[in-house]
């Protein structure tokens, strides 16, 4: 492989990596920081593991050689001070999470960090950015809330014509800095605090993390990025079951597998039925 054809697969931009956790996600996350390690074509700094005390997610951590951060250390707000409810189940740990990856930054003196999430597995070479431009992985569909909430928060339409919600997201801190500040000032509150409020408590999914920010980076910046396809796959099953073979087979076609956790209880309740 020459120098210009290698370039295109490798970037000397050191980049530290943020997974937000909980327990229930131990299944699915010594799989994650393994994809990172070895999928990620970036010279990789810290992995850290955000989540409310655990020691078995700390042990993982210190088998994994991952930093272990109480999400106390990133934002001032609890999942109780929330209070998001649907009628089909509490919602306020999962917009917590994505608060998280956005407040990530201050755990980290880099430029850039990665954010994915734990029940997401990376199955083929990655790259963030091509030529000083963050390389988003997009996808064709989305969620009608996420841009009612976006035009909520920013007063203004998404730009783009893909969905960003890709489970992964590489985060330039002085564009996401931008984007808390342009809420504040609109809100006349905490970034974290408007969003929390304009979410839609009666939706299941009123609020995405990712789109919010892709959105904003191609209407403020759009010579700045590229966009790929996600290739993402969301499977039933669990990593454990999924042989070397079945791995390679799958990475022909995607780029990531997700094992949604709703996936599996959904196998579940129709094996019982």
């Amino acid at each position: 492989m020459t120098r210009s054809a290698k370039s295109t697969f490798t970037s000397s931009m050191k980049i530290d990596v943020l997974i937000p956790a909980i327990a229930k996600d131990l299944g699915t996350l010594p799989y994650v920081i393994d994809s990172i390690r070895k999928q990620v074509k970036h010279p990789i700094g810290k992995i850290m593991v955000v989540s409310p005390p655990s020691k078995r997610i700390q042990a993982l951590c210190r088998r994994k050689n991952c930093i272990f951060v109480n999400e106390k250390r990133v934002l001032p707000i609890a999942k109780k001070d929330i209070r998001y409810q649907t009628k089909r189940a509490n919602r306020s740990g999962w917009l917590l999470q994505q608060l998280l990856k956005l407040a990530g930054g201050k755990l980290t003196k880099r430029r850039y960090y990665l954010v994915i999430d734990a029940d997401t597995i990376l199955i083929r070479p990655h790259i963030f950015l091509v030529n000083g431009k963050t390389v988003f992985y997009c996808r064709n569909w989305s969620r009608p809330e996420y841009f009612r909430t976006y035009r909520k928060l920013l007063g203004v339409k998404p730009a783009a014509k893909r969905s960003f919600v890709a489970h992964y997201m590489l985060f330039d801190k002085a564009k996401l800095s931008h984007l808390k500040r342009k809420i504040e000032a609109r809100h006349k509150t905490r970034w974290y605090w408007a969003i929390i409020k304009k979410t839609n408590k009666k939706s299941y999914a009123g609020f995405s993390e990712f789109e919010t920010y892709g959105n904003f980076v191609k209407a403020h910046y759009p010579g700045h990025l590229v966009v790929r396809s996600s290739l993402n796959k969301s499977l039933s099953s669990k990593p454990a079951s999924l042989t070397r073979n079945r791995i390679i087979q799958l990475a022909r076609k995607y780029r990531s597998i997700s094992f949604h956790k709703r996936s599996w209880y959904i196998r579940k309740k129709r094996a019982r039925k």
